[in-house]
Formats: structure tokens, C-alpha cells, sequence
């Protein structure tokens, strides 16, 4: 699959403005990496080995991963780390969980473990400091786990309070609209999978298209494709960087591949600048 329709690898540089940056972090790097899906299927070797060289060539501060890092089984992810370990930051990497890290009733702390053993700081409905206390890192657990309350970690924070917030999933921005977000990191949507250039991801007509296929066909269609309009709400968030009223929110298209597969949605190393506002 992923020699298929994968596709190159692209770094994504962006500069996020931030209302009451300290002078201390103005220029501060991040990196971030999304939906690994590491299973000997939907990543290559090489495109994780390419991924993680590009990520300490940009020589971060900070590297941030949000979540999918496997696919449903999470003994893959006792490989991924002996790669991920190579990753090197001044302030450390830190981590959320995706809906496929939480998929059996022991994924979440086997592959929480194993993070944990190379150093990554998986944060669930945490708070981290490692740019200082003038600006926050919050981990939210998944939103399609039981755990998913961010009213009792935002509300630790004071609204003056520059934050960065990590969750797995984009339509989490809708809720997190009632506190201030300066950065939400997200993955997830794989960037729509099928994108038309100029256009946006095909899953925006996917209902309709299903609608003109015979009945007797469409279980086949949803059977090999999938039904992607489950996988979020808000499609128009599926990639890239987003105003969501007062907050800002970007979406990583992520590096490994899951069906129906990637076409012009190449997989995305994204490295992040930060600047006073």
C-alpha cells in the first residue's frame, strides 16, 4: 500500500503567530509527526528513516507526536521505538495517543510503556512544561476514549495564559472553542486521503457518490474504501492550518497510509516556528 499510493515525503514549514509570546521562545521550532500506522504495511522503512533525519535537520526544540502510531495491534510499536529513538530535541518529545493506540482494552499502557522507555513523555489529559511555565503543553486523552474531559486540565490554566494543545483528533477544536488554544496539534484524517488539487478531499462528495452506485455495489464500495465520513465531522479541517474562532488549529496529514489509500495527500514531516503576535 504504501509504495502505491503513498507518495513522497513532504516537509511543511509554517509560522504560527502567538499573542503574548515571551521574548525568550520568539523563533522556538517544533516538529511534528502524526499517524505512524506502524505495521509493516502502511509505513515504509524508508520513508520513517527519511522522516526522522528531516525532523533532527531542522534541529527543534521540541518534537511532538499525535498519536496513531500503530494500527489496532500494538506489538509493532515495540520496533517503532528502537527508530524513534534516533529523534533528537533540545526540550524533549512529547506525545498523545490516537483512537488506534487505545484499540484493546491493553493497548493504551503497552504502547504508553513503550514510549515511555526512549524517553517520550505521553501526556493523557495532562499538563507539561518543558518550554517553561509561559507556555503550557496540554495532552488531551483521545476523543473517542471514555477519558476525553478537557474542562478539568484547561481549566487549571489561566485564560492570560499562552498554551499549545496536543489531540489526536480535529473535531476536538469545536469544544476546545470555549477556552484559549493558541496551537492545536492534530492528525487523524490523513489529510482526506484522496485530495482533488484545487479542490479539496473527495470524502466531501463521498455520501453523494455513494448515492449514485447502485445498492447492490455499495457495500462493496464502503467494504474496500471504507466509510472516511465517519472518521471526522469537520472535513474542512482536514489538513493544514485553521482559524477556529480565537484559536488556531493544524492538521497533519500524517506518514503512514490507510485506506482507501493517499492520492495527491502526500505524507507530511511539518516544522512549526513560533513568533509574537
Amino acid at each position: 500500500m504504501h509504495w502505491l499510493f503513498t507518495g513522497h515525503l513532504r516537509v511543511d514549514k509554517i509560522t504560527v503567530k502567538i499573542a503574548e509570546l515571551p521574548a525568550s521562545l520568539q523563533g522556538t521550532t517544533l516538529v511534528q509527526l502524526s499517524d505512524f500506522h506502524y505495521d509493516g504495511l502502511r509505513l515504509s522503512e524508508d520513508m520513517l528513516e527519511k522522516a526522522i533525519a528531516l525532523t533532527n535537520e531542522a534541529e527543534p526544540d521540541l518534537i511532538l507526536l499525535t498519536g496513531d502510531y500503530v494500527t489496532d495491534d500494538p506489538t509493532p510499536i515495540h520496533q517503532l521505538v528502537h527508530r524513534l529513538k534516533h529523534l533528537q530535541s533540545r526540550c524533549g518529545i512529547y506525545a498523545v495517543l490516537g483512537n488506534h493506540d487505545i484499540y484493546y482494552s491493553h493497548s493504551k499502557a503497552e504502547v504508553t510503556e513503550a514510549l515511555s522507555s526512549i524517553g517520550v513523555h505521553v501526556l493523557w489529559n495532562e499538563i507539561a512544561y518543558p518550554l517553561g511555565k509561559e507556555l503550557p503543553l496540554v495532552g488531551l486523552a483521545d476523543y473517542w476514549s471514555r477519558e476525553f474531559y478537557p474542562a478539568p486540565v484547561m481549566n487549571q490554566l489561566d485564560s492570560v495564559t499562552p498554551r499549545i494543545v496536543l489531540s489526536h483528533n480535529p473535531d476536538t477544536a469545536k469544544i476546545l472553542q470555549q477556552w484559549r488554544v493558541d496551537l492545536q496539534l492534530s492528525g487523524h484524517t490523513h489529510g482526506g486521503h484522496i485530495v482533488i488539487p484545487g479542490i479539496g478531499p473527495v470524502v466531501f462528495y463521498y455520501k453523494k457518490l455513494l448515492k449514485q452506485i447502485p445498492k447492490k455495489l455499495r457495500r462493496w464500495v464502503t467494504f474496500f474504501l471504507g466509510d472516511c465520513s465517519k472518521v471526522v465531522r469537520y472535513w474542512e479541517w482536514a489538513q493544514g492550518f485553521h482559524k477556529v474562532e480565537e484559536n488556531q488549529l493544524y492538521v497533519n496529514r500524517g506518514l503512514g497510509t490507510y485506506k482507501p489509500g493517499r492520492l495527491f495527500c502526500p505524507p507530511e514531516v511539518t516544522v512549526i516556528t513560533l513568533v509574537s503576535h
